[in-house]
């Protein structure tokens, strides 16, 4: 008997040290198929978002988004793709400064970007990062980091985000992330109204900023989160949602 105990005392350690936990990438590849897998690779989906609408039509690696609102101007419709970004006013082609240009194509970018995660955590320029894991209403979650390589990271590759992924489901249900762009700052983001539409998990966003959110770490959002003093500044609420198979 005492021989077995010793052996169990030295294999137990070992054992525990051979099981293989995830890795970052693991972590994200289970989040992208919880929140749509497959369905992302092929799909065309419309939703409104602020007195604007927005298409995303994507094929394999081709993508077209495109945003179309009407204000006292005129009516508008700029489109991203593959081939850069273009403005249309009354169905006229606008020449753009190379500065409006970027921040017009930023914008759509940013809006669909965060419509469609956590899909496009696994582009080429990301690093993602575990960093651990937190237990946040009594639901456990491991952390990942991620942050853009300068080359194909866009004008924003300095920015960093941190998500909190959900260990059962495997859904993103907070998010936190610093930039740079106008003046920058720090955000976090908590995930409601999850719904499921042409097989891609869609939410809506709680957002919430730091009172002093120039001197707050972004690792520090969390716990403020949980003592209740982060700040609501706005709703993320996508409307209208629908999605089809676009023709090939």
């Amino acid at each position: 008997m005492m021989r077995i105990f010793v052996f169990l005392l030295i294999t137990l350690p070992w054992l525990q040290a051979c099981t293989p936990t995830p890795d970052a990438q693991a972590i994200v590849d289970a989040a992208i198929e919880a929140h749509g897998g497959k369905g992302y690779e092929n799909f065309q989906a419309d939703f409104d978002f602020r007195e604007r609408h927005y298409t995303a039509i994507r094929q394999g690696g081709l993508f077209t988004y495109t945003r179309a609102f009407t204000d006292s101007t005129g009516s508008y419709r700029d489109v991203l793709s593959n081939d850069g970004f273009t403005r249309h006013r009354n169905d006229t082609l606008q020449e753009l400064t190379e500065e409006r240009r970027s921040a017009f194509s930023n914008s759509v970018n940013s809006v669909i970007y965060f419509a469609l995660l956590p899909f496009g955590l696994n582009d080429a320029a990301v690093v993602k990062t575990l960093v651990g894991e937190e237990t946040v209403r009594d639901k456990k979650y491991d952390v990942v980091k991620v942050t853009f390589q300068q080359a194909g990271g866009g004008t924003d590759h300095e920015d960093e985000f941190l998500y909190w992924i959900n260990q059962d489901k495997h859904t993103v249900d907070y998010l936190a992330y610093s930039y740079h762009t106008n003046g920058g700052g720090i955000r976090f983001r908590e995930a409601i109204n999850p719904q499921q539409v042409g097989g891609i998990l869609w939410q809506d966003y709680i957002n919430y900023k730091a009172a002093d959110e120039k001197n707050t770490p972004l690792e520090q959002l969390m716990p403020l989160f949980k003592e209740g003093k982060l700040l609501e500044l706005s709703r993320i609420e996508q409307k209208n949602i629908a999605v089809t198979q676009p023709s090939l």
